[in-house]
């Protein structure tokens, strides 16, 4: 089975083996995508403003969960992509049931602590007196999938660490699409509003978490979710994390950023709050896509360090980082052309449509780089070297974005310029991964000269 389903990490041609994988990663992130504009889309259809402010506002406390998810998920692919290109198959079922047990178990105890906590957590993330009870309405029912939600954001990713690139992606697709054919009903048509995008989400992470459980318990895998293969030792969980706490770094600091902003910008209306939070959307437009084309080389990477292939390594990179510039370019002026549509479709009122136009506008102007980012990223993930890979994810939306926000907050008066420390930091965030690039190249490949 080995020979099967890896034999294109070792011998198909690169722009064949890139694209291979690339895309199911990148369909599943649209998915993610429009599920994601969904909920905004059907919710915006109510014509309440403060409802589809008050979703913004919960989102960070979602991703936070996803990060959780994203922890196990991208480093049990890079610890599993090195083991099976070094031949280790058992240590790669020890790890893939480690990521199972552990994410789950993390799963189970946050539902408990978000239904005890839900109204002080609401404030903290930045509602409002007239956000509050739609914002921990929506958030309470949503902890309910909070356990799938880990696991299906997990392995979502681990599967494509043996191969199984398609599997992954038809997961991400049966999920996100029980949620969006679920959103019109539970929103509009039972009037559920809030509660009904909440069971939505609910309903597609169940999905799409059992669909990934009955993959691993069948006899296509060569991972494993029994508990006898649970190991933490022999250097699993050290392995796990030391490349899964970066990645979900980044994404805890985007989602902590998230209510930094949010609080920030709520000092210009809860429409502000409203078109920021659709301008984010507008912009995850071209940021998923460009993850899912990161994050899909990342296994095919780690299987070429793992086997000591130097060169198979630096040639995918190479057409990676090309193929990932281009796509930004397109999607970019896309993207900026179509805003005004795009931000439309989700908000009603005038002044809320205003703020949503131009923040969706300065957020794209990152979008040209924003590639070579998540290229650059998931390379150094691949190697697995930890420290790098927690540099630049704390630094991007921590140690470089919010010193930047709270500067423009502090000189500038402008909702705009809030929106507008975002670019700023991604611009300096692909020059800091380029640095950390080489860095990493030259110490963790010295083995391979």
């Amino acid at each position: 089975m080995k020979d099967n389903t890896t034999e294109i990490f070792k011998n198909a041609p690169v722009p064949k083996a890139v694209i291979s994988n690339i895309i199911p990663s990148i369909v599943s992130m649209i998915m993610v995508l429009v599920y994601n504009l969904a909920d905004t889309f059907f919710i915006g259809q109510t014509k309440n403003a403060y409802m589809v402010a008050a979703v913004s506002v919960a989102t960070p406390a979602f991703l936070f969960f996803m990060a959780v998810g994203m922890l196990f998920g991208i480093g049990g692919t890079s610890l599993i992509s090195r083991m099976l290109g070094e031949g280790n198959d058992s240590k790669a079922k020890n790890t893939s049931s480690f990521c199972f047990w552990t994410g789950l178990s993390i799963g189970i105890f946050a539902m408990i602590l978000i239904w005890i906590f839900v109204t002080p957590i609401c404030r903290v993330i930045g509602a409002s007196d007239d956000t509050l009870g739609y914002s921990a309405q929506y958030l309470r029912i949503v902890a309910i999938g909070i356990p799938f939600l880990i696991v299906g954001n997990s392995f979502s990713n681990i599967i494509r660490a043996e191969g199984h690139a398609k599997t992954a992606m038809m997961g991400m697709i049966i999920g996100n699409m029980m949620n969006i054919i679920l959103d019109p009903v539970m929103i509009l048509g039972f009037g559920w509003n809030v509660a009904g995008a909440a069971v939505a989400t609910v309903i597609g992470n169940i999905g799409a978490a059992l669909f990934y459980g009955y993959h691993l318990l069948s006899k296509n895998t060569m991972l494993s979710i029994h508990p006898k293969d649970y190991r933490a030792g022999q250097g699993i969980a050290a392995g796990v994390l030391a490349i899964g706490i970066p990645a979900s770094l980044n994404s805890i600091l985007m989602s902590t950023s998230n209510i930094v902003v949010n609080n920030l910008m709520r000092n210009y209306g809860d429409m502000a709050v409203a078109g920021l939070g659709v301008a984010m959307k507008v912009n995850m437009i071209v940021v998923m896509l460009l993850i899912g084309l990161g994050s899909g080389i990342q296994p095919l990477l780690g299987y070429c360090y793992g086997a000591g292939n130097k060169k198979r390594y630096m040639d995918i990179l190479k057409f990676s980082l090309c193929l990932a510039f281009g796509l930004s370019l397109i999607m970019t002026v896309i993207c900026y052309c179509g805003a005004g549509p795009l931000v439309k479709a989700f908000l009603e009122d005038s002044s809320a449509f205003e703020y949503g136009m131009s923040f969706a506008r300065i957020y794209i102007y990152s979008g040209p780089i924003m590639g070579i980012l998540f290229v650059l990223m998931n390379a150094i993930q691949s190697t697995g070297a930890a420290l790098p890979a927690l540099v630049l994810s704390v630094s991007r939306q921590g140690l470089l974005y919010l010193p930047i926000l709270f500067v423009f907050s502090r000189f500038f008066d402008s909702a705009k310029m809030l929106a507008g420390a975002q670019p700023v930091t991604d611009y300096l965030a692909v020059m800091l991964a380029t640095a950390l690039f080489f860095f990493t190249y030259k110490k963790y490949f010295r083995k391979f000269t």
